[in-house]
């Protein structure tokens, strides 16, 4: 590189070197110890040893291991599920009501339905558990009032409806950054574009349906795969609700308590690092593989639409 060439490009590394090196020690050097780490295993003495994909097979295949991986990956599934079909369509619909000209109030209820994912997911836990416990909680009392008290039962302590609860807890905190996401999209589509179907005489919903909602395609693209993405990595308010147990009969239990509890031990289960490592690249290798096929399946084909 001449001498010139490397005097212009000086700055730009200079300024990029502090945050490649807090990726690479903080993010990086993490994740790949992480993935060698779920290659060796440790013995009743604590003694680590290679072991190859022994404890990948273990987690898999063995009948102790796989019954509670399997249990938990289904559970982030449905998980996920819940999410996609009720967070991110109502964060469509309210973005869709928001973008509309001349609606008052509309920085009010943006704020207010944004405001609790700046809360603390424990806080949350805490305040939901208050409303719908069965002995002190005032959901029964509110449902009363519509007469529908007869449909609530402890929600939270039943495993069918354990995860459901949890869940829609978890819809009502985040709606709101699917919500401006695809509010911002929505506002940067050209006036000029509605005003010309306008004048063509299309009306709102058609215009929504075969305008607007065509060209926010690849905002909805990237609210799926960031839906994806914290769905499979969450822990918090499964952790500050249920416990480490995700319980009732881990009805709850999700891959990142599975792997608080394979890690770190709770209760009668010991700790494993190295199983616990496995455990983490299991769930490395899933976020990877939807995001490989968002990205093959989905992101090709909505940019060819775009172009």
């Amino acid at each position: 590189m001449s001498a010139p060439r490397l005097r212009s490009r000086w700055p730009v590394l200079v300024f990029l070197a502090p945050a490649v090196l807090i990726y690479t020690v903080f993010s990086a050097w993490p994740l790949l110890d992480t993935l060698r780490l779920g290659l060796y295993a440790t013995d009743a003495r604590g003694v680590v040893s290679f072991a190859g994909l022994d404890n990948f097979r273990t987690i898999l295949v063995d009948a102790q291991w796989s019954a509670e991986f399997w249990n938990a990956m289904g559970n982030n599934l449905k998980f996920f599920g819940i999410h996609m079909l009720f967070q991110n369509t109502i964060a469509l619909v309210l973005a869709a009501l928001l973008s509309l000209n001349g609606l008052k109030g509309a920085g009010t209820y943006r704020t207010l339905i944004f405001m609790p994912t700046l809360l603390s997911v424990v806080i949350i836990g805490f305040t939901w558990q208050l409303i719908l416990s069965p002995l002190w909680g005032v959901a029964e009392r509110l449902l009363g009032v519509f007469g529908l008290a007869h449909l609530f039962a402890p929600w939270l302590g039943l495993e069918e409806s354990a995860l459901n609860t949890l869940s829609m807890m978890s819809v009502w905190q985040f709606v709101g950054i699917p919500m401006m996401l695809i509010y911002a999209a929505l506002i940067a589509i050209p006036d000029e574009i509605i005003e010309a179907a306008s004048a063509e005489g299309a009306s709102a919903w058609r215009i929504f349906w075969e305008i607007r909602l065509p060209l926010i395609l690849p905002t909805l693209g990237l609210v799926t795969i960031l839906t994806f993405v914290a769905n499979f990595n969450a822990f918090d308010l499964v952790y500050a609700v249920k416990g480490a147990l995700a319980g009732p009969n881990y009805s709850t239990d999700l891959l990142g308590t599975l792997f608080y509890r394979t890690f770190f031990g709770y209760q009668s289960q010991v700790g494993s690092a190295t199983m616990g490592a496995a455990v983490a690249t299991v769930m490395f290798l899933v976020i990877l593989c939807g995001v490989g096929a968002y990205t093959v399946l989905v992101q090709r084909r909505l940019q060819r639409h775009t172009f």
